[in-house]
């Protein structure tokens, strides 16, 4: 490796070469002329080449000077870069989540106070996206992803599966035109989850009567969103029936605030991921997580399957 120049006599020069004249970049550093001049000389000592030459009483760089002191500005950019990055304390205790709107909403942010209170030291941090997280460039620790899985460079558990139910509010099931069979569907409003055409196993309306042996010619039409959390707020207010993710809709199940009116039950193609960066692999924070949520997705499926049964 070659022999840095001193980094001092270069911070002097930069100074100098800035203000072209000694006298002013020794009022910025805080000392005398005669010590930028010392260190000028050091410096081209050490490069064995003049940077400055006078001309009339005037301070110019050299052809070579000039033409290096962007890169030395950039440099020195990136030295206080890496000072900040060094001087900063370890935040061990901070975790940064990236997760999508609709799951942080009904299935992840309602549990993290159990999170809170098995690790208290722990700072999460939810950002919901629905952009994929690129770890190279976002602050992201870690990122709970649906999709088909296989994620290139990065560390990925399974998290759970998912699967598509009817739902409704239980005031449907009472009635003029209560819910009873698949059938009575076209005396209701169609909710439809439009965020779910980026899963192509995941079943639209027409697609769920038709396996259901309905013949509904109004099944594309409806109330449609672009939220898998609106569409369950939707059937929980009354305003229709949807065809929601489990994992999402079974608080709202466990509540009584919806129901699941037909056994017809479709699984869908995608998963959910706990992904992360290998470089992420040591983190406590990040191990502490997996191993709660991938705990509290064991739970959630086991009380899906239950809320299914019963229906």
């Amino acid at each position: 490796m070659k022999q840095l120049p001193p980094l001092n006599a270069l911070k002097v020069f930069e100074a100098a070469a800035r203000h072209l004249s000694f006298t002013k970049a020794a009022e910025e550093l805080h000392v005398t002329p005669g010590a930028v001049s010392q260190q000028i000389k050091a410096l081209e000592d050490f490069l064995q080449t003049p940077v400055f030459r006078r001309h009339k009483r005037a301070l110019l760089l050299t052809d070579e000077a000039q033409a290096s002191l962007p890169i030395l500005r950039e440099g020195f950019d990136k030295l206080m870069e890496a000072g900040d990055i060094l001087a900063k304390k370890a935040d061990a205790g901070r975790l940064t989540v990236s997760v999508a709107p609709s799951f942080a909403s009904k299935w992840l942010v309602p549990r993290l106070d159990r999170f809170q209170e098995e690790h208290p030291d722990i700072d999460v941090w939810v950002s919901a996206d629905m952009n994929v997280v690129d770890f190279a460039v976002d602050d992201v620790d870690v990122a709970i992803r649906y999709g088909p899985g296989g994620y290139t460079g990065l560390v990925t558990e399974h998290l759970m599966a998912e699967k598509i139910v009817p739902v409704a509010s239980p005031q449907l099931l009472t009635g003029d035109n209560s819910l009873k069979n698949p059938s009575d569907l076209i005396n209701h409003t169609l909710l439809h989850d439009s965020s779910t055409e980026k899963d192509p196993g995941c079943p639209t309306w027409p697609m769920w009567l038709k396996a259901a042996g309905v013949s509904h010619k109004e099944g594309e039409r409806g109330l449609k969103f672009n939220q898998s959390s609106l569409v369950i707020e939707a059937a929980v207010a009354g305003k229709g029936v949807a065809l929601a993710k489990a994992a999402l809709a079974l608080a709202d199940l466990e509540a009584a605030r919806l129901v699941i009116p037909f056994d017809l039950t479709t699984p869908s193609e995608f998963s959910y991921y706990v992904v992360h960066p290998p470089s992420k692999s040591s983190s406590p924070a990040v191990k502490a997580f997996k191993a709660w949520v991938l705990k509290e997705a064991l739970e959630s499926a086991e009380a899906s399957d239950t809320q299914e049964a019963a229906a």
